[in-house]
Formats: structure tokens, C-alpha cells, sequence
């Protein structure tokens, strides 16, 4: 068997970029190695969390038949923010047009949110004010325009809602209105995408390829998704759909034979990196210009195999797996965008051990996550890199289990990744701050999720 169909076997065990095939077995062990110069352990702290109350929201002109269901979308948003602690069984006496502050203040509440649904034509407005109860005195409001509820756009147009909420009380993004591709294995072992929102609702295929269809990453705007797949030719290739899964065009052979797989926009929307494998001519991460469907650089690469690029959010800089250290040693480095000398950021040691891999660059610059195998049972958790402190200590994210292809929230806050727990797959999503774990899709082999930009308006 051919050292490139080994080193895309290696990185379809661990490293969760590309031709994932199975999934490390759970051990009971929680022991943990020692790694020398990094500091490992649990990245999130104690934080201050204010009490956040929802008033039942309010309907007119025929907004009263989904003030309900907007209301309870808005309090799962709040919840899933991990900002708040939303209070539930609200009494009797708390709920009325007039907002009482001494009540709710003696509830507890330090935040409270009302909203007023209003027919609008085929559509509705909610009206959202953001309470302070301390000081007794509404601190934000706003309207926002809502499709009809049958519209496929009515649930993300309540979520845009609640990420302004979430501005309004913390000055930081929301991430309600983003959705999440990532790929799902069928009964015949092919792989397909999928995109869901990030609370869990709106499943939606985007591929019907019924083939090995990978690494799925958003466009800056989140109008598209390229990929890599099988499809057509045998063999991986990019291609670019936009978000329904229409339009696709492949990206040409532009560097002989070879796997073309791992690709990732730039934060301009115009360039595309990505690894080209086993080539006739050159092998490594290269650019593409897909606004001028020209224009290929190569950045790095040699008798190794450099896979899985990633940008900082200002483009300047690109994480990337290697294999320059020994097959099965992947470990993760950073370099200049334009390519250049590299920088080891997992804790590799000449000689040593240890299996990292799937960086992602934080939207916020300062962090880069990626899963790394700690401990001699084999298992892999989210590991996530400091470069305000030089990238030199590690903070774990994840305690059991196994996790792989970590990737960011547009509010630089969430991670989605792939586990696997006692009960089987899923996507979980994972707050940096507060340590809370939730599970986004239970019970499916899915893998190699991608979380979108915010996505505005259509």
C-alpha cells in the first residue's frame, strides 16, 4: 500500500480532517501523560453568571398565534449562550404589560428580556427590550423583521434577535444565527453533508452524493461550502456549492495528479487553501484564486505532508497539521499565510511522541483549538493554544471520552467537535468560559463539523 494512502488512513483515524473511518475506543482510564514544558487542564474557570428572567412575550395584529414559539426560541438561544442563567416557573404575579423592577428584583433577576410580536403584512416584528433591574431602566430595544413561520428563514430571524440581546447585556456576539456543516455517515458507509443550526433544529442535507464526501468549511459570508470528495473521479477533489447545496463547480486540477483534499477559505472570500497529496509534480498546502479561477502558490510542503490549513481572522497567519516529524507523530505548527518558516504550537519534543491535529483559528485571533491525543489509552481531547502567551501552554477543554475536529463559534466563545461518549456519536458543543458541554446531534456517526460565520439577512 502506497505512503499516501497510509498517511490518509492515519488522518481518517485521528486527525478528523479527512477519510474518518472509525473512532478511538473510550477507555475508563482518565490518567493522564506527562507532557514536559505544557501545562495541562481544564481551560474554563468560575465565572460570574447574572440571573436573566423572560417575561412572556406579547402578541398584536395577529402576532399572539407565535408569540409563544418566539419566546421560547429566544430563551433557548439566551440559555445556549452560556452568558445567563435563565429563570424558569415564573409566578403568576410577575407576568403583566407593565414591568414591575421590585418584583423581579426580589426574583432575583438581574437582566430581564420582553418582546411583542406584531402581524406585519405576510410577516411579523418582534419587539425586544432588554431590562436592567438594578437600576430599573430598559438598557437596549430594538425591531426586528420576521418572516412568516413557514419561511425557512423565521427560526434564524428569531436567533438574530437573540444574539443582539446577548450584545446588548455583554458588549460580545451571539452565535444563535450560524448553522453548522458537518459530514454524516449513511447504512452503506458513504458520506455525505449536513448542516443544522446551532441549537439543534433545522437538519438539513446539502449532498446527495452517496459517496466519501469531507471536510466541509464555510465561506466568510456563508453563502457557500466547499469540500472534498470522491464524487466523480475516483479520487478527492474540491468543489464549492453554495448553502442549499446548488451551483457546485469543482476546482480545476491545477497541480497534476494527487488527492486534493482539507480546503479553507481566506478571511477575504477570494482565496481557497488547501492539500494537494501524492501529486505527479508537487505535494503541500497550496492557494487558489477563486474570483479570478486562477493563480495557484504553493506554501509548504516536501517529502512530509502538511494537511488541514487554517487562517487567523485577519489572514495574516495559517495553522496546519504535519507529518514532517514522522507519520505517525502529526503534530500541529503555524506559519505566515504567504507561507514561510513554521512554528511548532502542539508539544512536540525532538524524539518524543504525542498525535495533534485539526486546528482552528478562533475568530478573535488569540486562540487556536485542535484535538491532541494525553494519555497512553489512546483517546483524543480539545486542546486549545494561548497565542497571547507565545502558544506554550495548553489548556484542555474536554475530560472524557473522545474528541476530535474542534471547530469555533463566530462568537470565539463555543467550540462544536466530534465525541464520542458511552452512549455513542454525536456533535457537542463545548463552552470555553463556563466548561458546560451540550450535545447537538446524539446517536449518528457524524464528523468533521464546521461552524459558520454569523449569517445575515437574505
Amino acid at each position: 500500500m502506497s505512503r499516501v494512502v497510509n498517511v490518509v488512513r492515519v488522518m481518517s483515524r485521528a486527525v478528523a480532517l479527512a477519510w474518518v473511518v472509525g473512532a478511538v475506543s473510550a477507555s475508563a482510564a482518565e490518567a493522564q501523560d506527562e507532557l514536559p514544558g505544557v501545562e495541562l487542564g481544564l481551560f474554563y474557570s468560575n465565572t460570574y453568571v447574572p440571573a436573566l428572567a423572560i417575561q412572556p412575550f406579547r402578541g398584536s395584529f395577529g402576532g399572539d398565534a407565535i408569540a409563544a414559539q418566539v419566546e421560547a426560541i429566544v430563551g433557548r438561544d439566551l440559555r445556549n449562550s452560556d452568558r445567563f442563567e435563565v429563570l424558569d416557573s415564573i409566578p403568576d404575579a410577575f407576568i403583566g404589560s407593565e414591568v414591575d423592577y421590585a418584583l423581579w428584583d426580589r426574583l432575583g433577576a438581574v437582566w430581564l428580556v420582553t418582546g411583542e410580536v406584531e402581524g406585519a403584512g405576510d410577516g411579523y416584528v418582534v419587539n425586544l427590550e432588554l431590562h436592567d433591574v438594578v437600576y430599573g431602566e430598559v438598557r437596549e430595544q430594538g425591531r426586528f423583521q420576521l418572516p412568516g413561520d413557514t419561511d425557512e428563514d423565521f427560526r434564524m430571524s428569531v436567533h438574530r434577535g437573540s444574539d443582539e440581546v446577548v450584545r446588548w447585556a455583554t458588549g460580545d456576539p451571539g452565535m444563535a444565527a450560524s448553522r453548522i456543516a458537518f459530514t454524516m455517515y449513511d447504512n452503506d458507509g458513504n458520506k455525505d453533508i449536513y448542516v443544522i443550526d446551532s441549537d439543534g433544529e433545522n437538519l438539513q442535507r446539502v449532498t446527495y452524493y452517496n459517496d466519501l464526501t469531507e471536510s466541509p468549511t464555510w465561506s466568510p459570508d456563508g453563502d457557500r461550502i466547499a469540500f472534498s470528495s470522491f464524487k466523480e473521479l475516483g479520487v478527492p477533489r474540491i468543489y464549492e456549492v453554495d448553502r442549499f447545496g446548488r451551483n457546485e463547480r469543482m476546482l480545476p486540477e491545477v497541480r497534476g495528479k494527487g488527492d486534493y483534499i482539507t480546503p479553507t477559505y481566506h478571511p477575504d472570500g477570494r482565496t481557497l487553501a488547501f492539500t494537494v497529496n501524492g501529486s505527479s509534480t508537487q505535494s503541500g498546502i497550496f492557494t487558489y484564486n477563486l474570483e479570478e479561477d486562477c493563480c495557484l502558490s504553493f506554501l509548504s510542503g516536501g517529502p512530509w505532508y502538511d494537511v488541514g490549513p487554517t487562517y487567523s481572522a485577519d489572514g495574516r497567519w495559517m495553522a496546519f497539521m504535519t507529518m514532517r516529524f514522522g507519520d505517525h507523530v502529526p503534530q500541529v505548527m503555524m506559519m505566515p499565510s504567504e507561507g514561510g518558516s513554521a512554528e511548532t504550537l502542539s508539544p512536540y519534543e525532538y524524539g518524543g511522541g504525542g498525535f495533534y491535529a485539526g486546528p482552528d483559528w478562533s475568530p478573535h485571533g488569540d486562540l487556536v483549538a485542535f484535538h491532541g491525543r494525553i494519555d497512553r489509552a489512546g483517546r483524543y481531547h480539545i486542546l486549545v493554544a494561548n497565542l497571547a502567551d507565545g502558544g506554550r501552554v495548553l489548556r484542555q477543554l474536554t475530560s472524557e471520552g473522545n474528541n476530535e475536529a474542534p471547530s469555533w463559534a463566530p462568537d470565539g466563545r463555543h467550540i462544536v467537535f466530534a465525541g464520542e461518549r458511552s452512549w455513542g456519536f454525536g456533535l457537542m458543543i463545548a463552552d470555553v468560559t463556563t466548561g458546560r458541554i451540550r450535545s447537538l446531534i446524539g446517536g449518528r456517526r457524524v464528523d468533521l463539523p464546521d461552524w459558520s460565520p454569523s449569517l445575515p439577512a437574505r
